[in-house]
């Protein structure tokens, strides 16, 4: 059995390309589970369902987890029950230790791109809050104009 998973990790994001590309790829609608950062319980409702034998589809490897420990986590337990998994950007990860060294390798780059995307955009609100008196950190609180 296919099933999906997608996850968004900021306000401004979509699920819904996610979802098309997975659907795209052969997983039924009733099989896509969702998720946030901050919500996991699609993800635990997947984990609770996925079976041995069963395929874990995810468009991209961030989309598994928060970051590299946990997606290691995440995916040793999904191999320990003989679940496969297809990340749609770099095909099926085995259970092999070819496998297992690129896919910590991945996740390292991963964790590392977001870090340096994360990192100058808070020195960023940290210069914006102090020379901006109309600054908002959080975009759903601005009022229109």
């Amino acid at each position: 059995m296919l099933y999906g998973y997608a996850r968004v990790s900021t306000l401004g994001q979509l699920l819904d390309n996610q979802i098309q590309n997975l659907r795209d790829n052969g997983v039924l609608k009733k099989n896509i589970y969702t998720g946030t950062s901050t919500d996991r319980v699609g993800f635990q409702k997947l984990l609770d369902t996925v079976k041995s034998d069963d395929t874990l589809v995810v468009t991209k490897l961030d989309r598994l987890a928060r970051n590299t420990r946990e997606a290691l986590n995440v995916l040793n337990e999904l191999q320990d029950k003989n679940i496969k998994i297809n990340i749609l950007n770099l095909g099926i990860i085995d259970n092999s230790s070819i496998g297992k060294f690129t896919t910590t390798v991945l996740l390292a780059v991963a964790e590392m791109e977001r870090d340096m995307i994360i990192n100058p955009t808070q020195e960023g609100k940290k210069y914006a809050k102090k020379h901006n008196p109309n600054y908002r950190e959080d975009r759903r609180t601005r009022r229109k104009e």
